[in-house]
């Protein structure tokens, strides 16, 4: 017998891992102090960039140390700036287990040319960060939004360690209560968990990073975009809200809006236990449906933000093309939009459960999931 629909639909039916869902209270009208149609380097505008900056600080328990500089290009944009000003001194291991690190491994291989270990990981798996020699450059990213594996914890990464961490951190930062002791350059940008608006990426960088910048000058050119340092010091304005670039005063205006929700639910530790709760709900779901396998293999490496699945039934002859019957299916539906896998990952379905999602939404969606395989299988 037919399985029957679901009675209620998702409040909100968004679960695309990029651009992400908006914060559960946003409203255009709340943007209406948006310093539009001023320059951004007015006291207004300034004072915004820099509010920008020193609210994610405090949010995040960045140490004061630290500095935090919002930059152009999304979080592509500011790995790459990381990438190209700090690389070169010392050899690189690169490290990567989904589609986004393996990115980084060809730029660092193919474009900077450096001396470079690649260790490479299935997707599913991780590679062994305890055979990573930390005394090198490492890069690496926190969480595999294509993968849905992420780094456990950074009790692997020596204090100790002489080369510097890159940590492409886009969506587990506000998600996962990072080891700032452990990283050197960090990066992620405003649309993933905090659902913020894109082109805008944020480069955080501690004091062993700031010392490499000016101690040490890449072989290579650097493109204006790109530059952090002028005759051997830091640009300090970049990490005080003197942007490279012209920023967009409307995005950063949702951006503070949603520091300001996060701050309302708990800060850090309230993101986090939303982000907990979406994951828990779907693996419950996970638990009691033979038909449906997270893509991490080990739970300690599962990603609380984006959650990749994969179907296990024999009746599946081509999982690609069921995976997107089902995405189709649930998006005609308006019950889940954008919860396809990423196109260079196996098959199956990719779930946003970031901190701006609730869970009431995830427990619904599930539910159509539910209704849309049993429907999909049966007209096999």
């Amino acid at each position: 017998m037919a399985i029957k629909q679901p009675a209620s639909r998702p409040a909100n039916p968004r679960f695309s891992s990029g651009p992400c869902a908006k914060i559960p209270t946003f409203d255009l009208n709340n943007l209406a102090d948006a310093s539009l149609g001023r320059s951004h380097r007015a006291a207004v505008g300034k004072a915004k960039l820099l509010a920008a900056i020193e609210e994610t600080r405090a949010l995040l328990g960045v140490p004061a140390d630290y500095k935090i500089g919002i930059v152009p290009g999304s979080d592509t944009g500011a790995y790459e700036m990381a990438m190209w000003n700090l690389l070169g001194e010392r050899p690189v291991e690169m490290l990567a287990w989904e589609s986004f690190g393996a990115g980084w491994v060809t730029d660092a291989v193919k474009q900077l040319k450096l001396d470079a270990n690649v260790q490479t990981a299935d997707y599913g798996d991780i590679v062994d960060l305890a055979a990573v020699d930390w005394d090198r450059d490492v890069c690496f990213t926190w969480n595999g939004t294509t993968s849905g594996v992420c780094v456990p914890n950074g009790d692997v990464i020596p204090a100790g360690r002489q080369g510097l961490t890159l940590c492409d951190a886009t969506s587990a930062v506000f998600a996962v209560d990072l080891p700032w002791d452990k990283l050197d350059a960090t990066t992620f940008s405003w649309q993933k968990v905090l659902g913020g608006e894109a082109a805008h990426g944020m480069l955080i960088l501690s004091p062993r990073a700031v010392e490499r910048l000016e101690n040490y000058t890449p072989a290579w050119p650097l493109p204006k975009i790109f530059r952090l340092t002028k005759a051997g010091e830091l640009i300090d304005g970049i990490f005080t809200g003197a942007t490279i670039n012209t920023p967009s005063m409307l995005a950063v205006e949702d951006y503070l809006v949603a520091l300001d929700w996060a701050r309302s639910i708990g800060g850090l530790q309230g993101m986090i236990a939303r982000a907990d709760a979406n994951v828990n709900a779907v693996a419950e779901f996970v638990a009691t449906h033979d038909w449906l396998e997270f893509l991490a293999r080990d739970p300690a490496t599962r990603s609380n933000t984006s959650v990749c699945l994969k179907f296990a039934d024999d009746r599946i002859d081509d999982s690609a093309a069921f995976a997107k019957d089902i995405a189709k299916r649930l998006e005609t539906e308006a019950a889940a939009l954008d919860i396809g896998a990423y196109r260079d990952a196996p098959a199956g379905l990719r779930i946003w459960c970031g901190s701006t999602v609730n869970t009431s939404d995830i427990t619904s969606m599930l539910e159509w999931l539910d209704w849309a395989f049993e429907t999909e299988i049966s007209a096999l």
